[in-house]
């Protein structure tokens, strides 16, 4: 296992398909179930079917032990319990279509990820991340409701709009690691400011049962992507607001235990970490980490996996595919794209369309790996779930 896990790394930091060049993007018709037609510009060697369509702020992706894929849905921009996870089902790999949307979990505090786990005795658990909390329960395979009640591991600071640090970041993501911990980003409650809640801006870790809570990473302003992949916790990470268009970077990183990553007083321009000026003294940038990667400025970098299988087409061969949801200001116009992110190399789209002008076809939000040749994401601007996958 140490040995696959270190082949795994090494393929990580050093991509073993060269110098990859943009791939040429062509254009795919959508049409939509409510009537809306348009285009998303991908490589002419894939396919893009809507999977699922009529949600609302669909988010992050999990697949149960049964097999079925779960995806959760915020519902809208609001501090709301209207949220709802949902059931992807009667899937159909020839016309790349789920059959049924199952409502699973309704009422709901903006759910944006659920993740499952299952226990030494073979007990399956759903964790689901809101808001105000974490909760889990017992999960039976099959079931379209739940059997049980929830049970809750954590509470998270929930301030309103109105906070007095002027904002506020409401998601939460779950990862669960091959070390058998659970762990928990909680953003910042502003753009730029000291905190009075330590777990603001961090990634904390904790047992299957809630218990030895800690911190296991700080200083990330809002780590809304979360994944662990090999023997590594990666993460998407939102550059402040307040420094103009062109910078700073939405970051990437490898996370490591005890690290302080600088926010609010450090941030990345170009991959070198630098120091904000009004907030200097609050963490020491000599020491902060340089991202793994990094994005352009505002384009918000959300959801990711990593495809490194060795049957995938060189264009996503060794490569972590990223979801950049886009600027909430459509006038800066970054983002708004599945990214190709190799370590060390020029950032490459794999997706486009999204943007045109001033119209907005949609804003990705998570990337779920199927296969070699497929995957799903999520679009939580028109509510649709998108299967794509190489052509035979």
């Amino acid at each position: 296992m140490i040995k696959i896990m270190s082949i795994l790394f090494i393929s990580l930091v050093y991509s073993m398909t060269g110098m990859a060049q943009q791939p040429k993007l062509v254009p795919h018709p959508i049409t939509l179930k409510n009537g809306k037609q348009f285009s998303l510009n991908l490589p002419a060697e894939y396919e893009i079917v809507p999977a699922a369509e009529g949600l609302k702020r669909v988010r992050f992706f999990a697949q149960a032990p049964d097999g079925r894929m779960f995806v959760t849905d915020m519902f809208d921009l609001s501090d709301n319990k209207k949220g709802t996870v949902y059931i992807l089902d009667d899937w159909n790999a020839e016309t790349g279509k789920f059959g049924k949307i199952i409502p699973y979990l309704t009422g709901l505090r903006n759910p944006n990820s659920v993740q499952f786990y299952t226990d030494a005795q073979g007990q399956d658990w759903l964790y689901v991340a809101e808001t105000h909390q974490l909760t889990r329960q017992k999960y039976s395979k099959g079931e379209t409701k739940p059997s049980n009640k929830a049970d809750v591991l954590a509470t998270f600071p929930d301030y309103g709009l109105s906070y007095k640090y002027g904002g506020w970041h409401l998601t939460r993501t779950i990862a669960i690691a091959g070390n058998r911990k659970i762990y928990v980003s909680v953003g910042s409650s502003c753009n730029a400011c000291a905190e009075k809640e330590k777990v603001r801006a961090s990634v904390i870790e904790m047992n299957p049962d809630g218990s030895d809570q800690k911190i296991y990473a700080s200083g990330l302003r809002n780590a809304v992507g979360l994944k662990w992949i090999g023997k590594f916790l990666f993460a998407t990470n939102q550059g402040v607001d307040h420094l103009g268009k062109a910078k700073p970077d939405e970051t990437f990183y490898a996370l490591k235990s005890n690290t302080d990553y600088g926010w609010p007083s450090c941030y990345s321009v170009k991959g070198k970490v630098m120091t904000d000026p009004k907030f200097k003294g609050l963490s020491d940038c000599k020491k902060a980490p340089a991202p793994y990667a990094y994005f352009p400025s505002h384009s918000s970098a959300l959801g990711f996996d990593y495809f490194d299988d060795p049957n995938s087409n060189d264009i996503i061969k060794n490569s972590f595919l990223v979801a950049l949801h886009g600027s909430t200001d459509e006038a800066i116009g970054h983002g708004y794209k599945i990214a190709i992110m190799r370590k060390g190399q020029k950032l490459e789209t794999f997706m486009d369309g999204f943007l045109v002008g001033k119209t907005v076809h949609g804003r990705p939000a998570d990337i779920y790996k199927i296969d070699e040749k497929s995957f799903y994401f999520s679009d939580d601007r028109v509510g649709v779930v998108y299967y794509v996958r190489e052509k035979e």
